[in-house]
């Protein structure tokens, strides 16, 4: 007889679900061989819930549908946190299938009185749009469809059904399972601003003679790589994305100026100064991408537009503020917008990116050992084919990724994890890409201390095949930390080393101990073998590479590593500077 957990897997089978991750719980075995009698659904159980977690993220950032990851009551829900909390971040759609204790067991649930036993809702609000506890069977397929719902309208982010072990168990009568199939991607809806709203904008762009765009994560999550081409064509602006937005454009095209970050472009950041009209496209203008707030300058123009009205104006007042989906809002103001011709711009744009680039040349070319990460980088270049996918950890992995890595095609082809900036995602994440567009190689970049968060999932990629390419940078610490520390507290190092006169670690030899090829690299010389090796091979390889530990991408730490100084501890500078209305608003 089928029951609670068929229901379930029904219902996401008819929202166009073929792909779950998760790890199993006694309490959601139901669902488990619910998902078994679909032969049409997979599962991929990961050896950690925040694994699944993050996997379910990669996967709905390539797929464009939301993700789904399942996870058993208390200990399993408590591990949801990373991936939930990034995804909230990064406004990436997610469904959460959370087990929960017999409904009975209520009165003995806190405390551990009932084994895995504690609050969950609360919990999990923190971390989703919303969240909902089934209070019986015949609830559940309304509450799986608001999390669809929820989920893939507005700012699209996670949600939560929880749902109690006996009504997974309990016999269902396979009735109520109609769905609108709307909900089975985001964005849902297509929001724009009014016609109003728009002439005002077109009249503004009208005005700049240096127009800067800055694509951020929303243009991928809205699918506007086509119409951001020819507004910044038509408008002849430089286009820098945020690290989430790599992917918006083409890297190879003259008005491509890379990655605006304090880890990114030389070139993004001076012409970013110099524009007189800054426009933001689906970002939420944080830390990063105002470059620690120095963006907008007052004197600088600036345009808005996001799918959530409460970003609008909140780090800064902007000349002009529109509320909607950016595929939508750009198709709109196309034809408002009258052709420029900037010459003068064109050619300013030409030269900074040429200086950028000839100035990295000493790094792309290095024969240092150990290994400098842009030469590393440099060849990695070589062996990606279009549209293989780049999964980046978080920290300096992201900054060698921003700068030597080129987009040749539009679309969602690089994933960073900026929701929330945390280690340990590019392994996880790695699978849900490569379900999600199994037909590419897919290949991640850390260092050695995020690539040690979830060395246990290369076990997962070798059980099934996957091919995934892990580019380990190992300097034997935590780089950033260990710099941090440095310049700012006197020269401290404490506790930010990762190996020892007693140990070091070897990520290649444990690779071939979880079942795949472990290819270790220890000078530049090696490299183009290395990765001959690892494209040639079907399923997964790590290929570890032996890097230099003073190696950064972030300009001003070279700079004041090589003047001797120490620097005010950052806590005592770094203020959020005062809400300001950008130049040019009626």
């Amino acid at each position: 007889m089928p029951h609670g957990g068929d229901l379930v897997a029904e219902i996401l089978r008819k929202h166009g679900v073929t792909q779950v991750f998760g790890q199993p719980g006694g309490q959601t075995a139901a669902f488990y061989q619910g998902l078994s009698n679909r032969k049409d659904m997979s599962h991929l159980g990961c050896r950690d819930e925040r694994s699944a977690a993050y996997a379910a993220d990669a996967y709905a950032r390539v797929s464009g549908k939301p993700g789904i990851v399942d996870v058993t009551v208390g200990p399993g829900t408590t591990k949801l946190p990373d991936g939930l909390i990034e995804s909230m971040n990064a406004s990436v759609p997610i469904v959460a299938i959370v087990g929960e204790l017999p409904r009975s067991w209520v009165p003995l649930r806190d405390g551990g009185v009932g084994s895995q036993g504690f609050d969950q809702m609360p919990f999990l609000q923190t971390m989703t749009k919303q969240s909902w506890l089934a209070p019986d069977l015949e609830t559940v397929p309304d509450l799986v469809r608001a999390a669809f719902r929820t989920a893939t309208t507005g700012k699209p982010g996670p949600t939560a059904v929880v749902i109690p072990h006996d009504v997974l168990d309990e016999e269902w009568d396979e009735k109520d399972l109609e769905v609108e199939e709307r909900f089975n991607s985001a964005p849902a809806y297509r929001s724009r601003p009014s016609d109003d709203e728009l002439r005002t904008t077109a009249a503004l762009i009208a005005k700049a003679e240096r127009p800067y765009i800055i694509a951020g994560g929303g243009v991928l999550g809205s699918r506007a790589t086509a119409e951001l081409a020819e507004f910044a064509t038509l408008i002849g602006a430089a286009v820098a994305t945020s690290f989430t937005g790599k992917g918006s454009v083409t890297e190879t095209e003259s008005y491509s100026v890379g990655v605006l970050n304090p880890l990114g472009s030389q070139a993004a950041r001076e012409l970013a100064g110099e524009a007189d009209l800054i426009i933001w496209l689906g970002s939420k203008v944080g830390q990063n991408t105002s470059l620690n707030w120095a963006l907008p300058k007052p004197e600088q123009m600036t345009i808005q537009v996001d799918v959530d009205g409460s970003q609008l104006g909140r780090t800064f007042g902007p000349s002009v503020g529109l509320l909607g989906d950016v595929k939508a809002t750009v198709e709109a103001l196309i034809p408002l917008v009258e052709a420029k011709s900037v010459p003068q711009w064109q050619s300013r744009i030409a030269e900074s990116k040429l200086a950028a680039w000839a100035s990295t040349e000493p790094l792309r070319l290095s024969d240092a050992s150990p290994v400098m990460p842009p030469r590393a980088m440099t060849e990695l270049a070589k062996h990606l084919r279009p549209h293989d996918i780049v999964v980046s950890d978080a920290s300096f992995s992201a900054g060698w990724i921003s700068n030597y890595l080129k987009n040749p095609v539009p679309g969602r082809n690089f994933l960073f994890a900026r929701g929330q900036g945390g280690l340990g995602y590019s392994t996880p994440a790695s699978m849900g890409a490569a379900k999600a567009r199994p037909e590419a190689r897919v290949v991640t970049v850390s260092g050695d201390g995020g690539f040690s968060y979830s060395v246990g999932e290369l076990a997962t990629q070798a059980a099934h095949g996957m091919n995934i390419v892990h580019v380990v940078l190992n300097n034997g610490t935590w780089g950033w930390l260990r710099m941090w520390e440095h310049l700012h507290y006197e020269g401290l190092r404490y506790s930010v080393d990762l190996e020892s006169e007693k140990a070091s670690t070897s990520y290649a030899a444990a690779a071939a101990g979880l079942g795949m090829q472990g290819i270790l690299v220890t000078s530049p010389d090696e490299l183009a073998s290395a990765f001959d090796k690892a494209f040639s091979t079907e399923g997964p390889t790590v290929v570890e590479i032996r890097i230099d530990p003073d190696a950064t991408p972030i300009d001003s730490y070279t700079r004041r590593l090589a003047s001797g100084k120490f620097y005010p501890r950052p806590g005592t500078v770094y203020q959020a500077r005062p809400w300001q209305q950008s130049a040019g608003r009626k």
